[in-house]
């Protein structure tokens, strides 16, 4: 059905006749601020971790998603939810927090996730920060990000399908199958406690990449214990202290995967975190081929980061 479209709307969803995958068309982010000293800084003038609505939004609630075709492609409005998780210190970055501070983070994440999941038209939410200017940070100020939205996003779709296939052939979760393999093997290990395991993957997407992973099997980060939160955040904190001192505090991006709560195939999933530091820039085999290029093996790099002390 063809509707009109709304004045309103912060962006809206395309979709790929091809891949069958949506791109979000959001001229507003165009309008956020650069990188703002303390001065002027938007962000400054609290002295906890707050969650706010972003000014500059992806995505904006609506009553509608206005559904409709121009032409044969798929289009709706960028319904959804985007809230800025602001931490006190302009310049003291998630590295530096005590173990306090990174479990109020994870409170956060956690009940702004159960809220904005349930709210209309949410199939999903994605919780990611972006530290430096090279990982898309546009402001200075340490903060995350949460953004809700009424798709399940192409890389966790295909992750997920791939999870389910492997499930239907082998009875197995794929993650908990490797997790057990480079836990034996130690090649890939960066380091470890008793509830959580931080490594570099087999396949690596860039150079550096880390993983942190729940060692028994968990599809829903939004489930996680406060006996398991304790051990995440020890994790967590290893695990970028160990980038910044070892990789000399580069930019960074990290995210959530998790299972979506409304996907029947989600318990063949298995929640994790994502570290992606920037130290190399795609070129054209990259963009077209769609393979990423790692110039050092993931053995070596955890070797390398094992050591950091």
């Amino acid at each position: 059905m063809i509707y009109k479209k709304k004045k309103n709307a912060a962006s809206e969803l395309r979709l790929d006749l091809v891949s069958n995958d949506w791109v979000v068309i959001a001229a507003n982010r165009a309008k956020r601020p650069g990188n703002l000293e303390k001065t002027n800084c938007p962000f400054c003038g609290h002295d906890k971790i707050i969650s706010v609505l972003n000014d500059f939004p992806t995505f904006s609630p609506a009553d509608n998603l206005n559904e409709r075709f121009e032409g044969p492609n798929g289009v709706m409005d960028g319904i959804g939810f985007h809230e800025v998780v602001i931490y006190p210190d302009h310049y003291r970055d998630l590295h530096q927090f005590s173990a306090e501070e990174m479990k109020e983070m994870i409170d956060i994440f956690q009940q702004r996730y159960l809220d904005l999941i349930d709210k209309k038209f949410i199939k999903y939410v994605s919780i990611f920060h972006n530290h430096g200017k090279e990982a898309g940070a546009s402001v200075i100020h340490p903060h995350s990000q949460i953004i809700a939205i009424p798709v399940i996003d192409p890389q966790l779709r295909g992750s997920i399908e791939g999870a389910e296939n492997f499930y239907i052939k082998n009875k197995k979760c794929v993650y908990c199958v490797m997790i057990e393999w480079d836990i034996k093997d130690r090649q890939r290990i960066v380091y470890e406690n008793e509830k959580f395991v931080v490594l570099c993957p087999f396949a690596s997407q860039s150079n550096f990449e880390v993983r942190i992973y729940p060692k028994e099997h968990r599809p829903y980060f939004e489930k996680i214990t406060e006996e398991e939160k304790t051990f995440f955040v020890d994790a967590l904190k290893v695990a970028l202290y160990k980038i910044y001192k070892g990789l000399n505090d580069p930019a960074y991006n990290f995210y959530f995967h998790m299972a979506p709560r409304l996907e029947q195939k989600s318990e063949h999933y298995h929640w994790h975190l994502v570290i992606l530091p920037k130290t190399s820039i795609y070129a054209g085999f990259e963009f077209c081929a769609g393979m990423e290029v790692s110039t050092i093996a993931p053995e070596k790099a955890a070797e390398f980061l094992r050591e950091i002390l």
